[in-house]
Formats: C-alpha cells, sequence, structure tokens
C-alpha cells in the first residue's frame, strides 16, 4: 500500500511561511510580567472600580520591571508600560481622593522630575491645577522643560503652554512666564502671540487688583492704631448725644 505523503509533508501555514524541517522552531518571545500585571491593574481599575486593588497592582509592577526585565524586549516597550503604570496609579490615587499623593508617588519611580515621561508630568499639571494647588507642580515642570534632552521632544511645546497656562498664570509668575516662551524655539510664531497675549491680559487684570486693593485698603486706614484718637473722640460724641436726647426726653416727660 503506498502510503500518502502529500499530506504530512505540507506546509505549516500561518507561521510566516512554510516550515522547513532545516529551520529551528522560534518560540515567542518571553512577556513580562509587568504587562499582565498591567492588564489587570487596568481592569481593577475600569472594570472593578477597586482603586486600592489598583494601585497594589501598578506597585508590584513596578517591581517587576525591576526584578524581572527581559533583554529581549524592544526598547520602548518597557517606557511605555511604566508610562501606562504612571496612569493607571494616578488614577486610582485621584479617585481615592489621595490626589495630593501623586507626585511622590511617580517621583518614586523616576527618582528626578526630568526623567517624568511627558503624558505623565500632562496628568499631574493637569490633577494639580484642577485642584487649585499649582505650585506643587511649579518646580517639577521647571526642572522637566530646562532639561536639554526634554527640549527635542516632540511634546515639548505643547507642555510648555500648558505649563504657561496651568501653572505661571494662575501663580501670577508672568516674568517666568514670558521668559519662557519668547526663549523656547518650540513655539510657532503664532502660538508665541497669542500666549504672550493671555501674559499681557494677566498682567493688566493684576494691576487692575493691585490698585483695586490700594483703594480698598483706604477706609482701613481709618482704623488703623494712628487713627485712634480720632475713633476715640467720635465715641465720646456719641455718647454725650445719646446724654442729652435722654435728659431732653426726661423733661419733655415732666412737663408733660
Amino acid at each position: 500500500m503506498k502510503s500518502d505523503c502529500s499530506t504530512s509533508a505540507a506546509p505549516f501555514r500561518g507561521l510566516g511561511g512554510p516550515l522547513r524541517s532545516s529551520e529551528p522552531v522560534r518560540a515567542a518571545p518571553a512577556r513580562s510580567p509587568a504587562v499582565d500585571l498591567l492588564e489587570e491593574a487596568a481592569d481593577l481599575l475600569v472594570v472593578h472600580l477597586d482603586f486600592r486593588a489598583a494601585l497594589e497592582t501598578c506597585e508590584r509592577a513596578w517591581q517587576s520591571l525591576a526584578n524581572h526585565a527581559l533583554p529581549e524586549e524592544p526598547a520602548g516597550t518597557s517606557l511605555e508600560v511604566k508610562c501606562s503604570l504612571c496612569v493607571v496609579g494616578i488614577q486610582a490615587l485621584a479617585e481615592m481622593d489621595r490626589w495630593q499623593e501623586v507626585l511622590s508617588w511617580v517621583l518614586q519611580y523616576y527618582q528626578v522630575p526630568e526623567k517624568l515621561p511627558p503624558k505623565v508630568l500632562e496628568l499631574c499639571i493637569l490633577l494639580y491645577s484642577k485642584m487649585q494647588e499649582p505650585r506643587a507642580v511649579l518646580d517639577v515642570v521647571g526642572a522637566w522643560l530646562q532639561d536639554p534632552a526634554n527640549q527635542d521632544l516632540p511634546e515639548y511645546g505643547a507642555l510648555a503652554e500648558f505649563h504657561v497656562q496651568r501653572v505661571l498664570l494662575p501663580l501670577g509668575c508672568l516674568s517666568e512666564a514670558e521668559e519662557l516662551v519668547v526663549g523656547s524655539a518650540a513655539f510657532g510664531e503664532e502660538r508665541r502671540l497669542d500666549v504672550l497675549q493671555a501674559i499681557h491680559t494677566a498682567r493688566q487684570q493684576q494691576q487692575q487688583e493691585h490698585s483695586g486693593s490700594e483703594e480698598a485698603q483706604k477706609p482701613n486706614e481709618e482704623a488703623s492704631p494712628s487713627s485712634l484718637p480720632f475713633l476715640y473722640k467720635l465715641a465720646q460724641l456719641f455718647r454725650w448725644i445719646r446724654k442729652a436726647a435722654s435728659s431732653r426726653l426726661y423733661q419733655l416727660r415732666i412737663r408733660d
């Protein structure tokens, strides 16, 4: 009986071409445990709304990256995983009303502000400005923007403008804002003019508020310690008027 070898010898499809007996079988590269933990953390955050567990899972993933980094992974994979872990962790902390811990939490993994990914820095600016605490990120963002390695990133211009709008202008740091906008090549001419116009408007408002506060202080100056003799005389005058009025009313009652 003739054996049918056509089926057994047929090449396997879907593996990047025919698989020949002389070629070794290539296994798919092992995936970092941190990737699985990242997916688990995102699921806990979005689906189960278990924010504490999501944060703890992110921290386990960071620990896994530190201990079990795989050399065969593409260079950008680890950076993307770290950035995504920060995004999930920031959201989890915010949901638990622990937003004050966000900056210290991300810096414990990146060590210095200059190494923060642009997306993570943007989230920090957005969070702290939304909570009306932009001063908390002032120095961190300033250090990031001054680092020459970051100035070549495509996100630099958008982050610089975001810093001006969300941090420097609300804090009244107008000179610092102007210096950043004028001195940075990341701003196109049109955007530079728009941001400088916003700074000019903020300066006008600042001057108006300053002049208004000076006007509001003038009545208070009358109540300062130097004006106490005047207030004392005024009080004496009121007492004399009340005494005279009551005496006059008493006389009128007697006559009646």
